[in-house]
């Protein structure tokens, strides 16, 4: 029987065979930067700090991100302010670390961290993958409308 199957070559039809159907099928091939697949609007992309539309930044200090990250990736320091609040001094992501899971965008009482969906980001050394407090403010004022478009969105299915 053996023998049989190698004398007709069958391994070599069945392959060609699935070759021949999947070549006049239409291509999914996305010609990347021209095209853009569609994305989620819960994508996980790039981290980025929000401020209230008075300009101060969200983050209130409680380290319930730095506490809940299973990457170990953030680090805070805090000071407490003349009027008794208290707000960040360090805020760092390392992104070298950083999983993406999502779980500090979840455990923020306030959303002042949240991943957007940007995914067009890159570091040539170690130190450019590290998101300080104002490189994510940065990416927050950048990205404002978007994020605030994908909070609206959620907000309809919760």
């Amino acid at each position: 029987m053996q023998l049989l199957k190698s004398l007709t070559l069958k391994e070599l039809r069945s392959g060609l065979g699935v070759t021949g159907r999947y070549f006049f099928r239409k291509k999914i091939t996305v010609q990347y930067p021209e095209e853009r697949a569609p994305q989620s609007p819960r994508f996980r992309g790039l981290h980025a700090q929000r401020r209230y539309p008075n300009g101060e930044e969200r983050c209130i200090a409680c380290k319930l991100c730095e506490v809940v990250c299973p990457a170990l990736a953030i680090t805070i320091e805090s000071e407490q302010r003349e009027d008794g609040s208290r707000r960040t001094t360090r805020y760092d992501i390392d992104l070298t670390k950083c999983i993406f899971c999502g779980f500090c965008e979840e455990a923020c009482p306030v959303d002042a961290i949240v991943e957007t969906r940007v995914y067009e980001y890159h570091g040539e050394q170690r130190g450019d993958l590290l998101m300080t407090k104002e490189k994510l403010l940065a990416v927050g004022d950048t990205h404002e409308a978007q994020i605030a478009a994908d909070r609206a969105e959620d907000a309809k299915y919760r």
